[in-house]
This record gives C-alpha cells, sequence and structure tokens, in this order.
C-alpha cells in the first residue's frame, strides 16, 4: 500500500502576519526553518523513499532541510503549488473580510480545477510510487483540501487550521485513500 506523509511547510512571515499566501513566493522565516529541521529529524528513522514538494520556494526549503536528515531523492511537483487566491494575496483575514464580504475572491484559481489538480497529483504519486513511503510537503488549502475530499467533507478547510509543519498521513487501501492522521505537531518545541 502506498503511504503518504503530507508535511505543511514551515512558517513564514506571512503566516505570522495572518497574510493568505496562496501562489505568491514567500520564504521559511527563522521559526519555520527550525520547524523544518524539527521535522526532518522526527522523520530520519522511519524509512521514507522519496519526498516530493510543491515549487514553491517555503515548500521546496522545508523539503530541503528534511532530506538533510533523510538523504533521499527529491522531487518538484507542480500539482502541490498552493491555491492561487487571485486578488485576495497578501490580504489579512480583517482585509479580506472587508474587501471581499461574500469570500468571493476576483482571479482565484476555481475551487474544482484546484481539486482536480490535487487528486490528479496523488494519482500520479500512487502510480509513480506504488507501495511507497512518500514524504509531499505541501500548503495549509492543499492539505484542507485534500482532506476534505478524502473525509467527505468531515475534515477540511473551516473545520481545522492546518498548523505550520504539521504532519497528516494517508493511505492507499483497496482502490481508495483512508486518512490515518492528521494535523499532528507533536514533534515541534
Amino acid at each position: 500500500m502506498t503511504t503518504i506523509c503530507i508535511v505543511r511547510h514551515g512558517e513564514t512571515d506571512w503566516n505570522l502576519a495572518g497574510k493568505l499566501q496562496g501562489s505568491t513566493d514567500i520564504p521559511l522565516n527563522e521559526k519555520g526553518i527550525q520547524q523544518a529541521k524539527e521535522s526532518g529529524q522526527y522523520l530520519k528513522n522511519s524509512n521514507w523513499e522519496v519526498i516530493i514538494t510543491s515549487p514553491l520556494k517555503r515548500a521546496k526549503r522545508t523539503a530541503e532541510i528534511i532530506n538533510e536528515s533523510l538523504n533521499i531523492p527529491l522531487v518538484v511537483m507542480e500539482e502541490f503549488k498552493e491555491k492561487y487566491f487571485g486578488d485576495a494575496e497578501g490580504m489579512t483575514f480583517e482585509e479580506r473580510r472587508r474587501a471581499f464580504p461574500d469570500y468571493q475572491y476576483p482571479n482565484e484559481e476555481d475551487q474544482s480545477h484546484f481539486m482536480n489538480r490535487l487528486m490528479a497529483g496523488l494519482e500520479k504519486i500512487n502510480q509513480n510510487y506504488k507501495d511507497k513511503r512518500v514524504l509531499l510537503v505541501a500548503h495549509g488549502a492543499v492539505i484542507g483540501s485534500l482532506l476534505a475530499q478524502l473525509s467527505n467533507g468531515e475534515l477540511g478547510r473551516g473545520k481545522i487550521k492546518i498548523q505550520n509543519a504539521c504532519m497528516n498521513e494517508i493511505q492507499f487501501c483497496e482502490d481508495c485513500w483512508e486518512i490515518k492522521s492528521y494535523n499532528q505537531i507533536s514533534h515541534l518545541t
């Protein structure tokens, strides 16, 4: 069975300020670097076979730091890039609420397109790394949307806050993905 541990990237200054990052390419801050190091230490004895990462620098750098402890192949996959939130990127929650009270952000990536992209990425992982143990470094909306999809809406956006550097494990069993754990942060100080 294919096992994927989905790790959210470490903290950025925009996370700290409560700004919506989306596809805006913001680097890790010092706390984010430390979270990535702690994640690598936690994962180093778990026999992971490959790290897949979003191309955005906050995720890619998190993956690179984790891989300093693992030394396994690292693959970039565009499918797991964060959702593009259009005109709302760079705004805090309060700024978004005032500017877009209906929560419809102009020029935002369509949710069905976003979900199709993510599910195609999972299918690609399952085909290319069947029965392997895969680390996937991604983003809050990516993880929240995948958890919502795989749990039939029981988890995900609006139900849980996806923490920086959290770990979420899914497995492909009997022709479907099952959530084994989510939003785990016990490895962080």
